[in-house]
């Protein structure tokens, strides 16, 4: 099942989720249980086909760095995952956990995984609950670490592209990362720049949730 989502674009793997989930809230459903999935087909329709609930990990990056601390970040990886690394501000929630952790319904929410898999299903989980404002970081942690922590560029580039990637440099060094340059199919890590950039603020924790400790790097 893994395998098969993971061919399928985010809108795609969102629609199949919605489907399975559906079936199973049919065969499952109580009406007297909180556990019961009630489908709003059209919105979640709306959402799969606009992409309108999708955040790059791009725009993360520079929420953080300016501060932006209106959302919640929700990883969904297992805790041995989430203490070897994480991503700054995040808080640690299990997927079984999440309709028993109080989650604000006035709230943000940006949920990441491993990859779309995991924070499709909390993101679909939490749609069909009646929350509004949910959120998946668009390729989770493996769209981080290629995108933020170890951004490459080839040896030879214009100079348009060259001042491109000085800002994503900038960016990867804010984050603790490693930019390298692509020579002969070998990656050779670039010279640390000194940078001004503001320190990333701590978000407050949902209600009914504990923070568990952070270690830097991966």
């Amino acid at each position: 099942m893994k395998n098969l989502l993971n061919g399928l674009s985010t809108p795609k793997k969102l629609a199949a989720i919605a489907l399975l989930l559906g079936v199973l809230a049919l065969i499952i459903g109580n009406s007297n249980n909180r556990n019961k999935i009630s489908v709003n087909a059209n919105e979640i329709a709306l959402s799969t086909i606009n992409d309108q609930d999708k955040i790059s990990v791009n725009t993360l990056a520079d929420w953080l760095i300016k501060g932006n601390a209106d959302f919640t970040l929700v990883d969904l990886r297992t805790e041995k995952e989430f203490n070897e690394y994480n991503i700054p501000t995040s808080v640690n929630i299990k997927m079984e956990e999440l309709l028993s952790s109080n989650l604000r319904r006035n709230q943000k929410y940006l949920f990441y995984g491993s990859d779309d898999i995991a924070s499709a299903q909390a993101w679909f989980i939490l749609k069909s609950d009646g929350y509004k404002g949910v959120y998946i970081l668009k390729g989770g942690m493996n769209s981080w670490k290629n995108q933020i922590l170890y951004p490459e560029r080839a040896a030879i580039i214009t100079s348009d592209d060259s001042l491109k990637f000085e800002k994503i440099k900038e960016v990867s060094l804010h984050f603790g990362g490693t930019p390298g340059i692509q020579i002969s199919g070998q990656t050779t890590n670039t010279a640390p720049t000194q940078i001004n950039v503001p320190q990333v603020p701590k978000l407050s924790t949902p209600l009914g949730t504990t923070t568990k400790k952070k270690k830097e790097g991966c």
